[in-house]
């Protein structure tokens, strides 16, 4: 056991850290470290990418739903209940090492046509037109009851039976009818018989 301690004492000296490596540590590892941001990973972009260019050609009351459809595709969603407004979704995310991806950049666009298909109305939202939306504490009650796991371990205790379904030769009761007619319990006797 001394032997073993001394060792161990010699091992620990021998990694003494002098103020100059401790310096030389720290340059190093500012070097490395600034070189992470330029090695970041570029924008993740998501839905519809429409530029700013390319619905500003869309005049009011005059353009039309085929010239939506030439400049911008086709949308990402329809309104529920009105098929003439056209709704363009659009983000940007940034990868953040070690946390969630930040949404850069986001943008709605909303064109509202008339029964003809002429454009009447256009909107554009931005991420600080968002609302944000938060979970809401508690929980949902649920109808049912509140069974303890003893109960629920020995609830089932006697329900199988894997001969009642065999009939009268193997031990099952009765002629097939009535309650001991050799049916399982449960779904009448699906999934516990024997071929």
């Amino acid at each position: 056991m001394i032997t073993l301690t001394t060792s161990l004492s010699r091992l620990l000296r021998s990694f003494t850290v002098r103020p100059c490596s401790v310096a030389g540590l720290a340059a190093i590892g500012a070097l490395m470290l600034s070189g992470c941001e330029a090695i970041s990973p570029p924008p993740i972009p998501r839905g519809a990418l429409v530029e700013k260019m390319d619905y500003d050609q869309l005049v009011l009351n005059s353009s039309t739903q085929n010239d939506a459809l030439s400049l911008l595709g086709s949308p990402t969603a329809h309104a529920t209940f009105n098929d003439n407004t056209w709704i363009y979704i659009s983000m940007t995310k940034d990868l953040v090492p070690l946390a969630h991806p930040v949404i850069d950049k986001q943008q709605v666009l909303v064109l509202n046509f008339d029964n003809s298909g002429v454009l009447r109305k256009m909107n554009v939202l931005n991420k600080r037109d968002a609302i944000r939306v938060h979970m809401a504490s508690g929980a949902t009650p649920t109808p049912g009851t509140h069974i303890s796991v003893i109960q629920e371990l020995l609830g089932n205790v006697g329900r199988y039976n894997p001969m009642s379904s065999m009939g009268s030769t193997f031990g099952g009761m009765g002629n097939g009818m009535g309650p001991m007619s050799g049916q399982g319990t449960g779904n009448g006797g699906v999934g516990n018989s024997m071929p």
